[in-house]
């Protein structure tokens, strides 16, 4: 289950197909694991700025907002993934700044959140490596280019 909770209009307003694209980029994500799906639960939150700030403070130690958080669960036996957060002004400039669709961007940042999730990182060049093709194959099945192929979207290292 794929719950979506539309906090900040400004999505919306945007994107009137927020909370189906973040539903199918989700889905997609979590067919591409190797494992077998289990029926586990995600919660995505598209929210503002400052929300993601909070949240980036609180649980990250940096005072300033970002495109997407990703929360994963530990073991429970609502079988929940986790929680993921994604700010509309970041995400919504970022988009501007590289040339991009908004909805594009959505996608691609729900994919990253979501293989957070499942366990892939980026703070070495090898496990970016892998979690980029990953995202790569995910997203061009949705229809979406290349996220980094302008040298766009680089992982952050911490």
């Amino acid at each position: 289950m794929i719950d979506i909770e539309v906090e900040d209009s400004a999505w919306t307003d945007a994107l009137p197909e927020a909370e189906t694209l973040v539903r199918s980029a989700a889905e997609a994500a979590l067919s591409a694991r190797d494992q077998p799906a289990g029926g586990e639960s995600i919660s995505v939150l598209l929210t503002d700025d400052a929300s993601v700030q909070d949240l980036n403070a609180r649980f990250r130690d940096k005072a300033a907002p970002t495109n997407v958080l990703s929360f994963p669960a530990g073991p429970n036996p609502e079988n929940l993934l986790g929680d993921i957060a994604l700010a509309y002004g970041v995400c919504a400039r970022e988009a501007a700044e590289q040339g991009k669709s908004l909805s594009d961007h959505l996608q691609h940042l729900t994919v990253h959140g979501v293989l957070h999730l499942l366990g892939y990182d980026h703070m070495s060049d090898d496990e970016a490596g892998v979690m980029e093709d990953l995202e790569r194959a995910v997203l061009g099945r949705l229809g979406v280019s290349d996220p980094y192929g302008a040298g766009e979207g680089e992982h952050d290292r911490s």
